[in-house]
């Protein structure tokens, strides 16, 4: 049997990489591509594929939403996360999102191609970080990371706002009020049991939310 992949990133770049490595491959074929989320929406609900491998941040529809909405149409569609996000920053949701696998884009390249297959064949990718991520999300004390509470839009916004993002961007990208931006800040805080930004970003570099890298 082919799988046939969708891959959903905005960068050419990935997307030409994608499809030369599995060209390479006898099982797995890059079928269609999409440069956004909206794209990626649309092509899912117009054929049936076996694989979406899928950035989570691309321009419209993107991230934790766009994992749900993928699965709202397609409940059986198995989604692998291939993200530059560091697994601490949104593995766990993504997985409790639907995602059947979480790949980071700095990944020992010798995982790549079992974890497409393993994923496109109905199985899970987990790696060992995401595993451990997993077990302390589960675990009794898990309650003490204070992020765990957050919305999945609040967190979206916790990240950009900790890169320096300012509010007016952060609400041009999702396309929401700067007061609707403000709220969810002051929710984030309230949360976190945090005063100001300042804290919000010790908290974030403590609980390794920022990609310092990036």
């Amino acid at each position: 049997m082919k799988y046939e992949v969708l891959v959903a990133d905005d960068h050419a770049i990935i997307r030409d990489g994608l499809r030369k490595i599995l060209a390479d491959t006898d099982d797995l074929e890059v079928v269609g591509e999409a440069a956004n989320g909206n794209q990626a929406l649309e092509m899912v609900r117009e054929r049936d594929w076996n694989l979406v491998i899928l950035d989570l941040s691309m321009p419209g529809r993107s991230g934790v939403e766009l994992i749900k909405l993928i699965k709202a149409e397609r409940p059986k569609l198995p989604i692998l996360i291939f993200s530059m996000h560091p697994e601490e920053q949104y593995a766990v949701r993504a997985i409790r999102a639907g995602a059947s696998g979480y790949l980071s884009k700095e990944e020992d390249s010798d995982h790549f191609l079992p974890a497409i297959r393993r994923v496109a064949a109905g199985g899970m990718f987990i790696s060992p970080k995401v595993a451990e991520l997993l077990a302390a999300d589960a675990s009794p004390g898990s309650a003490g990371k204070l992020h765990g509470n957050l919305s999945n839009r609040e967190h979206e916004v916790l990240i950009r706002i900790v890169k320096g993002i300012s509010l007016t961007d952060i609400a041009e990208e999702f396309s929401l009020s700067i007061k609707t931006i403000s709220t969810h800040k002051t929710h984030i805080l309230s949360k976190l049991g945090l005063s100001n930004q300042a804290d919000l970003i010790r908290y974030a570099i403590e609980h390794q939310l920022l990609d310092l890298g990036k």
